[in-house]
């Protein structure tokens, strides 16, 4: 399907810093798939998903939303089309599980699509498994409780990109797999949906395509099968691996290779 958000030749140097944190790098974000964004601590996957989101300006570098610059875009324009999940969600005040997932309709108060707002929290409630948990305040809640919530706030959004930086860090196994069910979904109802993920076997599971970072640079993209191959993954990782397929999938699985008796 066609590119729906794409950086370019991006290179980011934080005001002061002598060293680029990220270099000549590219990514592109098609509807209908889910994008992994991998790498090493440092290998900068969040400065490329701050600036896919808009959030960072590159100091080299071209992004365009449906090959428009995205720079041009209004915020409330972009919060329509683009939602953004962040690692950190920092909320001090004590609201309510349905007031913060109620924020994510900001973008279309006083629109025709604001009288769907009711049934697009519930759904949104439901579908993250936080919906026993709506009259909570977010304070009362375990770490993963609100990473859960903070996911069904971006998915009120409505928007048909979808920005997920690390969404299943927090969550036991089985909230990882309905988070990663999730992005799936909609991806198959057409969304853009690009996630930063560091486990490989969920890269490998979930995305269709993988863009493999390694010191602020893009190393490869493709398939993930492609990309994350047990030498490629040594290199960047530095760590001896093996990577062979599942028994009952097929899909390739990636484990860390150890001494003998360790």
């Amino acid at each position: 399907m066609s590119v729906r958000l794409e950086a370019r030749g991006i290179t980011v140097v934080p005001e002061g810093a002598r060293h680029p944190i990220l270099t000549n790098a590219t990514v592109s974000l098609h509807g209908g798939e889910v994008h992994a964004l991998v790498g090493p601590n440092g290998a900068g996957k969040s400065t490329l998903f701050g600036v896919l989101a808009g959030d960072i300006r590159p100091t080299e570098g071209d992004v365009d939303l449906d090959e428009a610059p995205l720079g041009d875009r209004r915020a409330r324009d972009l919060a329509r089309v683009r939602a953004v999940l962040l690692q950190q969600n920092a909320v001090s005040f004590p609201f309510t599980v349905t007031q913060v997932v109620e924020m994510g309709r900001a973008p279309w108060v006083r629109t025709e699509h604001a009288a769907d707002d009711d049934e697009i929290v519930r759904r949104a409630l439901t579908d993250t498994d936080v919906a026993h948990l709506a009259h909570r305040t977010l304070p009362s809640l375990s770490g993963g409780e609100r990473a859960r919530v903070a996911l069904a706030r971006v998915l009120a959004q409505s928007t048909d990109i979808l920005l997920l930086d690390e969404p299943t860090a927090a969550l036991d196994l089985r909230h990882q797999e309905e988070v990663l069910a999730i992005a799936r979904r909609r991806a198959a109802d057409g969304a853009a949906v690009a996630v930063v993920l560091h486990d490989l076997n969920a890269a490998l599971s979930t995305a269709d395509r993988v863009t493999l970072l390694a010191d602020g640079r893009t190393v490869a993209t493709g398939h993930p099968a492609d990309v994350l191959t047990a030498r490629r993954i040594e290199d960047v990782y530095d760590q001896p691996v093996d990577v062979f397929p599942h028994p009952v999938t097929g899909v390739p699985v990636v484990t860390a290779r150890r001494p003998s008796g360790s």
